[in-house]
């Protein structure tokens, strides 16, 4: 009794496993079948690289993690233009991808409403070759006092521009390279006003590379560093006048014209004048 027991509960643990991998089986060949093919890279991809078709392939994947702007067609991808650094096996999308017609280059790594702008730099400014493309920089200006009396001329150090994006170092956009390089000039991706300032400024002031951390948007909203707060001075007042400079005479005032003496009356034409001595007077005839 006790082993027809035992028999009739190893066999319903063996139908119960039976029916649970069965089960399972039909779940995945569901979810196989459910899947769709999407274009990933099957090499690393550069940015601003045209796209090949040795350098994409087609894999499953499951329907419901597909990433949106996913393509199902290798062929839609012919002669498009990477915007950004595509990772092998990465799935290749359109938010990634420069628009149709775009050219290939630097250009098609600008994102729409930016522009390009590359200033000059040297091992210094340039953060000592540690801004890579991908990272972001504050620019610095520094505008040295123009010796003048006026405080608007003293001397002073600003940030002007924050989170600027660098595009390039020297002629070379890649981002997989994180080894510091010295390079002579960095383009940055900039906002039209952003473009005017700048330029402004490095017409104004020498230039400075300030690399920040790239997942802080805080702004810096500072007043500038001067001469006096670097040194803990008290702000210049306005320089007063200078009292050892020789004074200019004031013209002396002109002499009062003298007054006109009186002219005795001319002589009537109907009459003569005499004379009596010292005396004269006119004599008038009828």
């Amino acid at each position: 009794m006790r082993n027809s027991r035992a028999l009739m509960i190893v066999g319903l643990a063996l139908f119960l496993a039976v029916a649970a991998v069965l089960v399972a089986a039909k779940w995945m060949s569901e979810q196989g079948a459910a899947g769709t093919r999407v274009v990933v890279a099957a090499a690393d991809i550069g940015q601003g690289t045209h796209l090949a078709a040795t350098s994409l392939q087609l894999v499953d994947w499951p329907a419901g993690a597909v990433p949106a702007g996913a393509v199902t067609d290798p062929k839609l991808l012919e002669s498009r233009i990477a915007r950004t650094d595509i990772a092998k096996g990465e799935p290749v999308l359109e938010a990634k991808l420069a628009p149709v017609g775009t050219a290939g280059g630097l250009s098609a790594v600008v994102a729409a409403g930016k522009r390009a702008m590359t200033v000059r730099v040297n091992d210094v400014v340039g953060v000592a070759g540690f801004a890579l493309p991908g990272n972001y920089v504050d620019v610095l200006v520094n505008l040295a006092a123009a010796g003048g009396n006026d405080l608007r001329e003293q001397s002073i150090s600003k940030i002007v521009l924050e989170r600027i994006l660098v595009l390039a170092v020297a002629q070379e956009s890649n981002r997989d390279d994180s080894k510091p390089r010295v390079v002579n000039a960095v383009t940055l991706e900039l906002a039209p006003e952003q473009v005017e300032k700048l330029d402004l400024a490095r017409s104004i002031g020498s230039l400075s590379l300030v690399l920040r951390n790239q997942v802080d948007p805080q702004a810096a909203n500072t007043a500038g560093a001067t001469r006096e707060s670097v040194l803990g001075l008290p702000a210049l007042a306005a320089a007063p006048a200078r009292s050892d400079l020789p004074r200019v005479a004031e013209p002396a005032p002109a002499p009062a014209a003298a007054p006109a003496r009186a002219r005795p009356a001319a002589p009537r034409a109907d009459g003569v004048l005499v004379i009596r001595g010292l005396d004269a007077a006119p004599q008038a005839f009828n």
